[in-house]
């Protein structure tokens, strides 16, 4: 989605039948051209034929424009005034064959053109001849372009126009990059690099950015005349298997190359990713301006500090840049605003002791904290299969990375944001059937740590799709579906929802026979340890989804760097969204117990950076961190600790923009966020309540619902959480069954805009926790912290939400405490 823009209306497409012009060859003198308004009146047929842009809800029209044989074509007046020359083409070894031009024109250029032509026709300059001679006696012909007038590619490699969906590269203006990608996706356009967010395949080029879409011939041909922005159209080249191919010296060569575009942090104090792996080697050229020799540090004294297995330094690269693929063969400035610190975990040889791995985990966050005191996303894509099955249940490794993220672990008491892979499938069970069935078995379920509550869980889901030309098989998975690489959880209803999100994990190639292969032209392009002898290689699976994810949520922490990670984690796992390969598992009519194959697979889904990162005039978020102390004492001896506190907030709505849009849908996306301090004791395990020491809930008015019925009912649910099964349901999309689980709570509600301007009012409200007992202490000087996001959009209506609040926001103070009474 472009952010300030709203959706437009898409229509079809189909080629336009105009009149050719036809005459004989070029002249410099009128007397040459005894034809001359019949020439003249021939073009403008032509270009009357084609119609007005505007008039059809487009931005403009590609002309193709066909010159004389044997004659010279001026095309210097078709880039002005409107017309903008994208492609000529001229076949030097074929004399007679004529030259062509492909050229965009706005509604100005297209009556410019024509103005030239009525000018040619009627009107002479001082010298006798024509105007614009030049040009108009060297066209023979102008039609509306079609697709192979945009292609750049040797005709031959142009896609078949079958009904399938084919590759195309689309080289875009970079004024238009963001809107014609948003507006092609809505008419089933899917892009590599994700459909939330493109610049993870873009390639970046002082005028063009070139993206690979996914359409059939009609999808193409209707973005192209609908959106214009579309300077040509080629056959995708090269794979990450192309540079992992590549001879020592020439990656050496493409790694220098980029180094010599990198730009360091701007920031003076950056932000940090601390690479919980394998260690981090320092030669390299694309890590080490991001890397100091002091930021590097490990679990065990003994422990090298350089990488052995690979797998850090990969996942360094990642971190930095994203997939190298795009990166690597832009000739931009390549601008990474973070950093890198490495905390190594996994020894050079061998493994860790299974009892050991939490601490290891506490040495390595307690080594970096004492270096230096930073803001850090910690990054950890280790994970075992010897707690499993587990089903959702903690364990002591993510047990302490609960207590860690909560900071009531580690030397230093802080909350800490945790990014974890929720683990990589078996691969030599894949012998046959729907790859996706294989994924969900509650043999491959979420591995430990990443059942923990409080860190993002991320598995992978895959946009690669393309394939060696010359290599046989098929992907395994289809664009925008869950990686094969990536385990799911195996749970429904009691423990929370993992993974948190998804993001590119790569692919693998299905031959006639099993196995199923993993191969470097479905994976993305890294860094490797071994440089010089290698400098590029790939990675894949839920390793690189973490990194990834990693690197998106330091983003969006460098342009909000007062947020806590409570709230960070917040929005960044609030902007995911299923894809459309996703929402065909659901029925025609999904109930809320239809989302639940979804959530175990893909969690949220697919994080959108730009929905994250900035609001939209009508797709806003409004941002609360707020403290609770949810329990007290209890005023008879001998009781447990009763509810202490809600928070209530009335919102700065748009009323007079909601009651304006009527009866339009919108769509209203509530997230509540804490971290929990863990409660792993045997006597807790199987209570949701027990683990946790506090659990919040939020609760929005109804349409009817005054300020004082609303704060009565949310005193009755505090007591018994349980007793608003059906009613609490009114509109919501998930649901309590999904929604109050874990630390993490979302929900979407859809209803009319009226009826939404009436509902203003959220509480944000404690229900049981471990803290609730007779045994803790000083249990009402517990404050818990949270973060609330409420994302309010109007989809494709276009309206201006974002004033209205931004103008209430000032006047108004959103936040009262009240107590429960």
């Amino acid at each position: 989605m472009e952010r300030n823009r709203p959706h437009l209306i898409l229509n079809g497409l189909g080629q336009a039948v105009v009149f050719q012009a036809k005459g004989g060859g070029q002249t410099k003198r009128p007397s040459d051209v005894p034809d001359r308004r019949a020439h003249a009146l021939a073009l403008l047929r032509a270009i009357d034929g084609i119609g007005d842009p505007a008039a059809q809800g487009r931005p403009g029209v590609y002309l193709e424009i066909e010159a004389r044989p044997n004659e010279p074509f001026v095309t210097k007046s078709l880039d002005a005034s409107g017309l903008h020359l994208l492609r000529v083409d001229s076949d030097a070894k074929n004399e007679a064959e004529p030259a062509r031009a492909t050229v965009f024109a706005s509604q100005v250029g297209l009556a410019n053109l024509r103005k030239k032509v009525e000018a040619f026709q009627d009107e002479d300059t001082q010298t006798g001849r024509p105007k614009n001679a030049d040009l108009v006696q060297s066209i023979r012909a102008i039609v509306e372009a079609g697709l192979r007038a945009l292609w750049r590619s040797p005709s031959a490699k142009f896609p078949e126009d079958d009904g399938a969906t084919h590759p195309w590269e689309i080289w875009l203006d970079r004024s238009g990059t963001d809107h014609f990608i948003a507006q092609a996706r809505g008419i089933g356009i899917r892009f590599e690099g994700g459909e939330s967010q493109a610049e993870g395949g873009r390639l970046e080029f002082p005028e063009d950015i070139v993206v690979v879409g996914y359409g059939t011939h009609a999808q193409i041909a209707e973005a192209v005349r609908t959106f214009g922005t579309v300077k040509a159209l080629a056959a995708p080249t090269v794979l990450s298997d192309y540079f992992e191919g590549l001879a020592p010296e020439e990656q050496a060569e493409w790694a220098r190359a980029m180094e010599g575009l990198l730009q360091p942090p701007a920031a003076a104090d950056p932000r940090y990713i601390t690479l919980l792996d394998s260690g981090v080697g320092l030669n390299h050229p694309l890590i080490r301006p991001f890397l100091d020799p002091a930021d590097r540090h490990a679990a065990q004294l003994g422990w090298g500090l350089d990488d052995s297995r690979g797998h850090g330094t990969q996942l360094a690269g990642i971190s930095l840049y994203g997939d190298l693929l795009p990166v690597i063969q832009s000739n931009m400035p390549v601008q990474v605003q973070h950093r890198l610190e490495s905390a190594k975990i996994i020894p050079d040889a061998g493994q860790n002791p299974h009892h050991l791995l939490g601490a290891v985990v506490l040495k390595a966050v307690n080594a970096v904290e004492a270096n230096a005191a930073r803001g850090r996303t910690f990054s950890m894509a280790s994970t075992t299969d010897e707690d499993t099955p587990h089903d959702g249940a903690p364990t002591s490794w993510s047990s302490e990375i609960d207590q860690l993220t909560a900071g009531v672990s580690g030397n230093q008491k802080r909350q800490r944001l945790f990014v974890i892979s929720a683990g990589n499938t078996d691969q030599n069970r894949f012998r046959g059937g729907d790859y996706l069935s294989i994924c969900d078995d509650p043999d491959h379920e979420i591995e430990s740590p990443a059942q923990a509550w409080n860190p993002i869980c991320v598995g992978a889901c895959t946009d690669k799709v393309r394939l060696p030309a010359d290599l046989p098989g098929q992907p395994v998975a289809p664009i925008g579906d869950l990686s094969p690489s990536s385990r799911t959880a195996s749970w429904w209803r009691h423990w929370p929802i993992k993974p948190d999100v998804v993001m590119e994990g790569g692919n693998w190639v299905q031959d006639r026979l099993p196995p199923r292969m993993k191969h470097p032209a479905l994976s993305l392009l890294t860094t490797d340890h071994q440089y010089p002898m290698r400098s590029l290689t790939t990675t894949a699976d839920t390793s690189a989804a973490t990194a990834l994810a990693a690197k998106a949520v330091t983003e969006l922490w460098e342009d909000y760097p007062a947020l806590w990670p409570e709230t960070i984690r917040a929005i960044f796992v609030s902007s995911a969204r299923w894809t459309q390969q996703m929402k065909t598992h659901l029925p025609a009519n999904p109930s809320k117990g239809d989302f639940a194959k979804l959530f175990r697979r893909y969690g949220y889904g697919v994080p959108d950076q730009a929905r994250a990162r900035r609001s939209a005039a009508n797709a806003l978020s409004l941002i609360v961190q707020d403290t609770i102390i949810p329990y007290r004492p209890s005023d008879t001896a001998g009781a447990d600790p009763v509810h202490n506190q809600m928070k209530f907030f009335e919102l700065p709505w748009p009323r007079n923009a909601l009651r304006a849009l009527g009866t339009a849908e919108v769509t209203l996306r509530v997230t509540l966020s804490t971290f929990i301090e863990p409660n792993p004791s045997e006597a807790a395990r199987g209570s949701k309540f027990r683990y946790a020491s506090h659990n919040l809930r939020f609760k929005l008015n109804r349409a009817n619902e005054n300020q004082a019925q609303f704060k009565a009912r949310i005193n009755r649910l505090a007591d018994d959480p349980e007793a608003e099964a059906v009613a609490d349901n009114d509109g919501w999309v998930y649901g309590r069954n999904r929604r109050d689980v874990g630390s993490l709570h979302i929900d979407e509600l859809r209803c009319a805009a009226s009826d939404l301007a009436r509902r203003n009012m959220l509480a944000v409200h404690p229900v049981a926790g471990w803290w609730k007992s007779k045994s803790t202490r000083n249990v009402s000087q517990k404050t818990a912290r949270f973060a609330l996001v409420v994302e309010l959009d109007t989809g494709d209506v276009e309206t201006d939400l974002y004033t209205e609040v931004e103008a209430a926001i000032a006047a108004m103070n959103a936040a009262r405490v009240q107590m429960v009474v």
